[in-house]
């Protein structure tokens, strides 16, 4: 990537308005999912400690990723550089934390019931990797800006899924529910797509990178879901906890409804 960043000629004119609303609108996507939740009493705050870290660290980097848009747009790169620093050991808390309560939830069987267990249990660390990968991708091209901003806005893109997830009807999405928030959150590197034709007439190749990394992160989703190695995981994450007696490429059950007035 690094070889065709330097081959490749940048994209003339000013962006910075586009990458802000961008990022404004997927920092709008994901707190309304989660509003949404909350206010229909599907979540609450009764959760445990190693979920509120979670909710912290993913949302703070919602806010990194805004803030960071709005040093560039107006000028403060000195605080766009310092807070970029800091980002870079945030993107570490996120796998890690992003991991142990992916474990914990299917360990306990607590599953989503329009996942399967199995999926969820593949599909939540593969796109925190892949998002992670874009990440550190556009780090190393930190001074190539036309590349740095495409990257970093493909990598945010991946972290739309729980945001469209609590907005979309997902039991109506059953089997292709995971699959569907994904083909949703592509709308935004489209849009970048777009953007680009329109001002200059030709698509930026970030955002094939972009693209092909979410595709990818797709395609392993799927391959380990459905193989041995996949089953082997499940077997070793859940022995001895609730969650053994889940099948893994069963969907659960939906939560019983109120008792009958």
């Amino acid at each position: 990537m690094a070889t065709v960043a330097e081959s490749a000629p940048p994209i003339g004119g000013r962006d910075e308005g586009f990458f802000l609303g961008g990022a404004i609108a997927m920092a709008v996507v994901l707190i309304a999912g989660f509003s949404l939740q909350l206010a229909m009493g599907r979540s609450s705050f009764a959760a445990p400690p190693l979920v509120h870290a979670h909710a912290v660290v993913f949302m703070g980097w919602i806010g990194i990723y805004v803030l960071q848009n709005v040093f560039v747009t107006t000028g403060r790169m000195d605080l766009h550089r310092r807070l970029g620093w800091l980002a870079t050991g945030w993107v570490v808390a996120m796998l890690v934390l992003g991991w142990l309560v992916t474990v914990a939830m299917v360990q306990r069987g607590q599953v989503p019931f329009f996942f399967r267990p199995l999926q969820f249990l593949v599909f939540d660390p593969m796109t925190l990797i892949t998002f992670a990968g874009l990440t550190a991708a556009a780090i190393l091209l930190r001074r190539r800006t036309d590349w740095h901003r495409r990257l970093h806005f493909s990598a945010m893109a991946l972290l739309l899924g729980p945001g469209f997830g609590r907005l979309l009807p997902m039991p109506l999405l059953i089997p292709w529910a995971w699959e569907a928030t994904l083909a949703v959150s592509l709308i935004f590197p489209l849009a970048g797509i777009v953007w680009d034709l329109r001002r200059s007439g030709r698509v930026h190749p970030a955002w094939g990178w972009g693209l092909a990394a979410m595709a990818g992160c797709l395609v392993l989703t799927e391959a380990v879901t459905y193989s041995p190695v996949g089953a082997a995981l499940y077997e070793a994450v859940t022995a001895g906890s609730p969650g053994a007696s889940v099948a893994p490429l069963d969907f659960p059950p939906p939560p019983a409804g109120p008792p009958p007035a």
